[in-house]
């Protein structure tokens, strides 16, 4: 059985400072890799680092926002040329963004929400291709079942068209990096307890589109409260060891069948 130890191996994290970073961060550093987190708030990442360090772990942070395609650039270069290699990507920074009705959504309030998230996903992946495509490895990218099963968050019409493209993206970067032994998947995660709301905005007619729907009690059938951040590392780590070695191409919902109700 192949192992699950990341001893030697050199991991990126975007967004480590908080939430599903922050867990995988700690996560992966605990299975023996290498950190490197890039992260806009880095005196956030720097807290992270100190948990890892404290357990045994090594971490480093990089100063790096997703939406500047030349600071994930510079980011890929530093930690690659200092490692050698990257063996792990976990694309995961994001932001909720504006919730707004389609006609009065603003197009800068748009372009923010895709250049963050899909954008910033596909640098990611882009500018870490050269130090990952001579030994092989794997890619994370973090969906959501936003745009890939559920439609029913009225007003985040740019948040789930940004998660149904990564999705899109992840399936046709996972064919093309097939040739160098690269994995490419995604993690879809329903409500996880995170901070993540703290960067989603509402419109003040949103109520004006709003569609009132009524969900049976309990939204989370499986255990009756939202996910946990540590729950989706988990999965992170899982397809990020070469336990996981056959899996490329895939999304993977983490939400404990939250989105079959909706």
């Amino acid at each position: 059985m192949a192992e699950l130890t990341l001893a030697g191996k050199t991991a990126i994290v975007t967004g480590g400072g908080s939430g599903i970073g922050k867990a995988s961060a700690i996560r992966l550093a605990a299975e023996g890799a290498k950190v490197y987190m890039l992260d806009r708030t880095p005196e956030e990442a720097e807290k992270t680092k100190a948990e890892i360090e404290n357990a045994g772990g090594k971490a480093s942070v990089i100063e790096c926002d997703v939406s500047r395609p030349e600071m994930i650039e510079q980011a890929m270069k530093q930690a690659g040329e200092e490692s050698g290699s990257i063996d792990i990507v976990f694309a995961n920074a994001g932001i909720n963004g504006e919730t707004a009705p389609i006609e009065t959504m603003e197009i800068e309030d748009w372009n923010r929400t895709i250049e963050i998230n899909l954008r910033g996903t596909f640098a990611t992946v882009k500018y870490a291709i050269p130090y990952m495509k001579q030994s092989g490895g794997s890619i994370v990218i973090t969906s959501s079942i936003n745009g890939n099963r559920t439609f029913s968050k009225i007003g985040a019409s740019a948040y789930a068209t940004s998660k149904a493209g990564q999705t899109a993206f992840m399936k046709m970067a996972a064919l093309e990096l097939a040739r160098y032994k690269i994995r490419v998947n995604a993690v879809c995660p329903g409500f996880i307890d995170t901070d993540i709301e703290d960067n989603t905005y509402e419109s003040d007619d949103l109520k004006k589109v709003q569609i009132q729907v009524e969900y049976p009690d309990g939204q989370h059938p499986l255990k009756g409260e939202p996910g946990k951040a540590e729950e989706v590392a988990n999965l992170v780590f899982f397809l990020a060891s070469e336990q996981a070695s056959q899996i490329s191409g895939t999304e993977v919902f983490v939400d404990g069948t939250e989105s079959l109700l909706m």
